[in-house]
């Protein structure tokens, strides 16, 4: 059996070192698309401390957060790595205390310029590597708990930490792309059909004009006639999931269901709710409730079956229409990745405007990473999260040297996935950079109105 070193010595004076070469193919993706130009130019405001612009600040949060760095204070060890800055771009790296001094004047001065370029980054990339033709919408929301003296935060539906304060982060992302086409920021005591329609207005504004279908898919907090009204006006098809409210649910039993598929049946009916002035079609799909007493625990049960209602304008047969829904799935994975792996869980303030500033932020990088994905990664790779994608191309062990002053950075030998590195790197190198001067703008008419209806 062999052991190790008997007589191992350690020494502190290796340089050129760094655990995260894989940056350098990230700042080389954002330089490529002029992300980095796009924001110096177009979000500017004063700053007391001039030795970070505004840009490289920006970079200085959205980088750690790609990495999995975490918590604000969690991005100390940067400030140590030089290999790092210099691979980023940056000509040093911020104090935790100064990065949040940097979200308080960047909440009141730079955020609605952020958002903006961001929307315009997310209609152009849409349009990658194809125009779409149409176009499918998923809302939905989390919970984040917060333990200290937060500001806006507010005690509401809080499953797992329930009388805790919390915000309410909601998201729309478009189904086809996996991109976050929008996202809002409110005390968690807000209902979300109440600040749901300015949110699908904003994303409706972002789409590319060759988008022609829209599908909205959303779950029961999103039910509200004013909501759905506004998806109707706009010419775009639903599928939202319908509380099971007396009035539905005395129906339920009577209806004339009949066997769709293996263990599902379906009825569909028209039902006017209380105050919502017309009939709208309703879809039921029943089925035998599981022996496993902790499955389908959040559908309504009756006399041995589980039910689950749905309102939509779409002419999809019951068993299609619940499976499109059901392929909405992808959005509460997608949220789930946001608050354990890109920090979204993590408060980093006390300050509402600057905490849904780094919200924000934290939907750009995400962006980021799924625009290099689809556009750079092999096809392979495109389906992987981020804690995958981290291990495989962002943790690559290197080191900085500098042979007849060219600046080469030497991957490790051991490094299995060098092939993928540098075929990467000539995808990125063959990018076509974002139209200058892209500016967003919300149309007259935000959606022509679909002559066919779809199931998206």
């Amino acid at each position: 059996m062999r052991r190790g070193p008997r007589k191992l010595q350690v020494s502190a004076d290796a340089v050129g070192l760094t655990a995260f070469g894989g940056v350098a193919l990230l700042h080389a993706f954002v330089q490529r698309l002029g992300l980095q130009g796009e924001m110096s130019r177009r979000i500017r405001f004063r700053q007391r401390n001039n030795a970070y612009s505004i840009s490289e600040m920006l970079e200085a949060l959205l980088y750690p957060l790609i990495l999995g760095l975490g918590r604000v204070e969690s991005t100390e060890p940067l400030r140590h790595n030089g290999v790092f800055q210099y691979l980023a771009g940056l000509p040093g790296y911020p104090e935790a205390t100064t990065l949040r001094r940097f979200l308080l004047r960047f909440a009141q001065k730079g955020r609605d310029k952020f958002v903006s370029v961001h929307g315009a980054w997310r209609r152009e990339m849409l349009n990658r590597p194809q125009p779409p033709a149409r176009a499918i919408l998923d809302l939905d929301g989390t919970v984040l708990t917060v333990y200290g003296q937060q500001g806006g935060s507010a005690i509401g539906y809080n499953p797992k930490k329930r009388g805790r304060p919390s915000y309410l982060p909601l998201l729309c992302f478009e189904g086809r792309s996996g991109d976050i086409l929008g996202g809002s920021y409110h005390p968690g005591n807000t209902r979300a059909h109440t600040v749901a329609t300015p949110l699908l207005r904003e994303c409706l504004s972002r789409l590319p004009a060759s988008v022609k279908l829209v599908a909205v898919r959303a779950d029961s907090e999103f039910y509200s006639r004013r909501f759905i009204e506004f998806i109707e006006e706009n010419g775009a098809r639903y599928v939202i999931v319908a509380p099971l409210q007396y009035g539905l649910k005395s129906r339920l039993g009577g209806l004339p269901y009949r066997r769709v598929s293996a263990g599902v049946f379906a009825a569909e009916f028209q039902y006017t709710p209380h105050r919502w002035g017309r009939a709208r079609r309703f879809i039921v799909i029943r089925r035998p409730v599981p022996e496993e007493p902790s499955a389908q625990l959040h559908l309504f049960q009756m006399q041995g079956f589980t039910y689950q209602a749905f309102v939509t304008n779409m002419s999809l047969q019951p068993l299609n229409l619940w499976r499109f829904y059901n392929r909405r799935a992808t959005a509460e994975l997608v949220i789930r990745e946001l608050k354990d792996a890109y920090a979204l869980g993590k408060i980093p303030t006390k300050d509402l405007a600057a905490n849904e500033s780094f919200f924000q932020i934290v939907l750009l990088a995400y962006n980021l990473l799924n625009w290099f994905k689809r556009l750079a990664a092999p096809p392979d790779w495109q389906r992987m999260t981020l804690q995958r994608l981290r291990q495989r191309l962002l943790f690559v062990p290197a080191q900085l040297v500098h042979p007849a002053g060219v600046p080469t950075l030497r991957i490790m030998p051991s490094y299995l996935y060098s092939r993928a590195f540098l075929d990467i790197l000539g995808r990125i190198e063959k990018l076509k950079p974002l139209s200058d001067s892209l500016t967003e703008k919300t149309p007259s008419r935000l959606r022509a109105k679909a002559r066919h209806q779809s199931g998206g």
